[in-house]
């Protein structure tokens, strides 16, 4: 797959998490392959990390530079990082550099972009009013056009397995009454055509993970697969997706029956995130589907009781920033 026209833009995250470790690790493993990225921080943070550094305008900037030095745009940050404390004072700074992030990719100069791990608790400090970063970026990009069946969905990624997710960050107590018709269409519809459009799938197989303990058992277990979910299956099929009906989530992610489907739109959250992390627990990505822009992030958190240890792993980071590339790269080709 060709690379894509524009290099990847990265977002520092929580400065005082592992992001700039990760990040100069990233480059590290990255500088000699085809592929590059800029990165909106501090640049002083960075070259703390013991990488060279070159500051840069723009994310365009950076293609021929990558392989000698960490291109960065440099954004300084209002008060002193100490590794493992974050500041509320920097948070502005965070929202910031993920706003001018997808403000690039909106213009054309980044192809993608890639989010290190924000902390939500300095943000909301700070007054940052969105649950996190998808949230954040569906409203950025919310006039941007956009042709398809807007998001944003949560794919998890590890692997061969591609987990989408109807429902998020909500308690198991309210899954039942989220887990709609519609909420069900949309997403499966969102994940169809992001198969298409940015992983090169021309006719996607989903999985439908059930909400109940095998399937409701004909009711036994529960109605939401008989009333809900099988109706939605049908709908689907006759607007030409290839769902299933609704099946065991305890049959779902085993090797043979992955190979059988491209996603599996399942309805809560540990129904997707066990399966991925069971699966690659180091090297599992977030995927932002159904918005103007590309965007992926590592599947972890700031991870504040290693930062500045030296001992983070980015596995994760690195898996993003080319599943990124990939993503970008065919919607560059349609």
């Amino acid at each position: 797959m060709t690379a894509a026209a524009a290099p990847l833009v990265l977002t520092l995250g929580e400065p005082a998490g592992v992001g700039p470790e990760i990040t100069a690790a990233a480059w590290t493993t990255l500088k000699d392959q085809s592929l590059a990225f800029a990165v909106i921080g501090d640049a002083a943070l960075l070259r703390a990390q013991g990488v060279p550094v070159v500051e840069i305008d723009s994310p365009l900037d950076a293609a021929d530079r990558f392989a000698r030095a960490l291109p960065v745009i440099h954004r300084p940050l209002p008060v002193p990082v100490v590794p493992g404390r974050p500041d509320p004072a920097n948070a502005p700074a965070v929202a910031d550099g993920i706003e001018e992030g997808v403000g690039f990719a909106l213009s054309g100069q980044a192809s993608g972009v890639v989010t290190a791990p924000i902390a939500k608790a300095p943000m909301y400090a700070s007054g940052f009013r969105f649950p996190g970063h998808t949230e954040f970026i569906a409203e950025l990009t919310a006039d941007a056009p956009y042709a398809g069946t807007r998001g944003p969905v949560m794919m998890l990624t590890a692997r061969d397995l591609r987990a989408c997710l109807v429902t998020i960050h909500v308690a198991l107590d309210q899954v039942p009454e989220l887990v709609t018709g519609e909420r069900v269409a949309r997403t499966a519809r969102v994940v169809h055509e992001s198969l298409r459009r940015d992983f090169a799938i021309a006719r996607p197989r989903l999985a439908m993970a059930a909400l109940n303990p095998h399937a409701g058992e004909g009711g036994a277990l529960g109605l939401q697969e008989i009333e809900t979910l099988i109706p939605v299956a049908e709908q689907l099929r006759g607007e030409g997706i290839d769902i299933t009906d609704p099946r065991p989530a305890d049959t779902l992610f085993h090797d043979e029956a992955r190979a059988t489907y491209d996603a599996a739109i399942c309805m809560y959250h540990d129904q997707a995130l066990i399966p991925v992390k069971t699966l690659d627990f180091w090297g599992g990505v977030n995927v932002s589907l159904g918005l103007p822009v590309i965007r992926t992030s590592p599947d972890h958190g700031t991870g504040f009781d290693i930062a500045g240890k030296g001992v983070a792993r980015s596995d994760s980071l690195i898996a993003a920033i080319r599943l990124a590339s990939e993503m970008a790269a065919a919607r560059a080709a349609r």
